[in-house]
């Protein structure tokens, strides 16, 4: 992939991504934040076969995804030399935990299980790499990382033990 960034004068940043096959995507960050996204299938074109405006949020969420942060395939090879070591699962988590209503940071998930916590399914929202003061509600969908056995510690403070 081929990436350059040039100076727009007055408006912002103009980042242009060309990919091995010749398509191209172009993030244009305005000085006032707005964030407009083109794509090019041909890099060469004139003109965009595709635009969208992006709120900053918007941005770094696609950002998140794109980097594998709810879903990163591994191949076969690597889940093998993973295995049993690093352990990524989703735990739903109870009315009875006691870390409901906590913030991550209160919760102290990391010093009494080990994990740590990558995402939060909530309802129809997803937080990729959430933040220490994000809240934890009852049904909240917990993506951790571990070892299995740190794991399964989460899986219990999920359910209501400690």
């Amino acid at each position: 992939m081929n990436i350059s960034i040039s100076q727009l004068p007055g408006i912002g940043q103009k980042i242009s991504l060309k990919t091995a096959e010749d398509s191209m995507l172009v993030l244009i960050v305005h000085h006032t934040g707005k964030r407009e996204l083109y794509f090019f299938e041909e890099a060469d074109s004139e003109e965009a076969d595709f635009a969208m405006d992006l709120t900053s949020d918007e941005t770094r969420e696609l950002g998140a995804q794109l980097l594998g942060a709810t879903y990163q395939p591994v191949n076969a090879d690597q889940l093998k030399m993973f295995k049993n070591q690093i352990v990524i699962d989703w735990i739903e988590l109870k009315n009875n935990s006691p870390i409901v209503f906590k913030t991550i940071e209160e919760s102290e998930v990391r010093n009494k299980t080990g994990v740590t916590i990558i995402g939060i399914v909530k309802g129809d929202e997803t937080i990729a790499i959430p933040d220490a003061d994000t809240k934890l509600q009852p049904g909240d969908v917990i993506m951790s990382i571990g070892k299995q056995d740190q794991i399964d510690s989460m899986i219990a403070l999920c359910n209501g033990g400690d």
